[in-house]
């Protein structure tokens, strides 16, 4: 069966497994932001992260309803990507003494975090339009925006403030 837990066939099991993997991917986030928070130094950087945390929380919720409206259980599947990413933000986080470049690397892992769900989500807004699931593309919009800000959020506080520090 290779990486796919159940055989895709079509377009909508491509997009229900799509669906579930970001689920997962957005549970083991949840998971790790709280130690991220806690090891940030910089306010600013503590302050993006724990605005995300908030919207993920959010984003869960809103993948429940995208699974309601199909008419299925909201459940993952384990995510190689997220997990490799969280893997390396963990490892980043323990090898690093200098408090300046922790939150340097911290941002950086967040960073990667962040262009994952993008992908997903632009990826489930194009398989939703084309499956005509316009009561999904709304709330995968709205999601997809967070991302996007909360990148664009992170990278303004690199470059302002911690990369200059860690320099």
């Amino acid at each position: 069966m290779g990486l796919f837990t159940t055989p895709i066939k079509t377009l909508d099991d491509l997009y229900l497994h799509t669906l579930r993997d970001i689920y997962y991917a957005e549970h083991q986030i949840i998971k790790v932001l709280p130690t991220m928070i806690e090891k940030s130094n910089n306010e600013a950087l503590k302050t993006a992260l724990s605005t995300h945390f908030t919207e993920t929380q959010e984003q869960i919720k809103r993948l429940e309803t995208v699974f309601q409206h199909l008419n299925t259980e909201a459940k993952g599947v384990t995510c190689e990507a997220i997990e490799g990413i969280i893997a390396e933000a963990k490892q980043g986080m323990s090898d690093v003494g200098d408090l300046d470049v922790l939150d340097a690397a911290i941002a950086s892992a967040a960073q990667a975090v962040e262009h994952y769900e993008i992908s997903r989500y632009g990826t489930l807004i194009a398989m939703a339009k084309r499956l005509n699931r316009d009561e999904a593309v709304g709330l995968l919009e709205v999601t997809l925006q967070e991302e996007k800000h909360a990148d664009h959020k992170l990278t303004e506080v690199a470059e302002r403030e911690v990369n200059k520090k860690a320099a």
